[in-house]
């Protein structure tokens, strides 16, 4: 059994952003899209407290988790959120687990295509802990980072720490984020203590799977960055490209 994990809560920074229109569907439709035309995924669930989603997931027959209030709160943690949904799947499915699939409802950046790569990978390659999406951002590099002390700009990190790197922003190397798009575990990586903030569930040896512009939403400028993602893959107003 491979079974995709999406999570996603009614309240949000950005108002109703998990079931707001883009492209004409809602956000969430995205990643339970993907999901169910993953070859490799078994079953998807969707553990939310929201009414729109839980009706969202259960058009696309999807299986439903009830998200407890003290995991849908702006101070809850999506680790917590995401064990409790694994603990759910393995009280409701009561099959061997092969690996997990964990997703965000306000991450559309996201085939099926780089789902099925991950499990591939993580079939072939039994060490690994798991297989993570990345995009690389060069110009929100460590190097540029910066913080505010005393009402000053201070480097984040000591530049020279960085060594012959220059104001290029290619310089320093490229610089990969885990964009949240996919996530494809072992169970194993459940046990938390195998992984290091902010991405403890999964563990220590970790594939990338490549993309450009892969991110979920926090905040509106990202709206149209993920519609150009989905018009490139195919997406339009009528039309999937799955």
């Amino acid at each position: 059994m491979i079974p995709a994990l999406i999570i996603g809560r009614k309240g949000s920074r950005v108002k109703d952003k998990n079931v707001r229109p883009l492209l004409g569907r809602p956000l969430a439709l995205y990643p339970i899209m993907a999901a169910k035309q993953a070859r490799n995924v078994t079953d998807v669930f969707v553990s939310t407290d929201c009414e729109k989603i839980r009706e969202i997931a259960l058009r696309q027959e999807c299986r439903y988790i009830e998200r407890p209030a003290f995991l849908a709160t702006n101070e809850a943690l999506a680790e917590d959120a995401f064990k409790h949904g694994f603990d759910e799947i393995r009280k409701q499915a009561k099959k061997e687990i092969e690996f997990v699939v964990l997703l965000f409802a306000n991450g559309a950046t996201i085939t099926p295509g780089i789902i099925d790569q991950g499990i591939q990978f993580l079939r072939a390659n039994p060490t690994y802990d798991s297989a993570v999406t990345v995009s690389r951002y060069n110009t929100f590099s460590a190097l540029r980072a910066r913080k505010i002390e005393n009402n000053l700009v201070q480097p984040f990190i000591d530049p020279k720490v960085f060594g012959n790197a220059t104001c290029d922003r290619d310089s320093q190397g490229d610089t990969y984020f885990v964009d949240c798009s996919v996530f494809v575990l072992r169970p194993h990586c459940f046990d938390y203590s195998r992984g290091e903030i902010p991405f403890r569930w999964i563990g220590k040896k970790v594939h990338p799977l490549h993309q450009e512009g892969g991110c979920d939403i926090d905040f509106e400028w990202q709206f149209p960055m993920v519609e150009h993602f989905l018009r490139n893959i195919g997406f339009t107003e009528t039309k999937t490209p799955y």
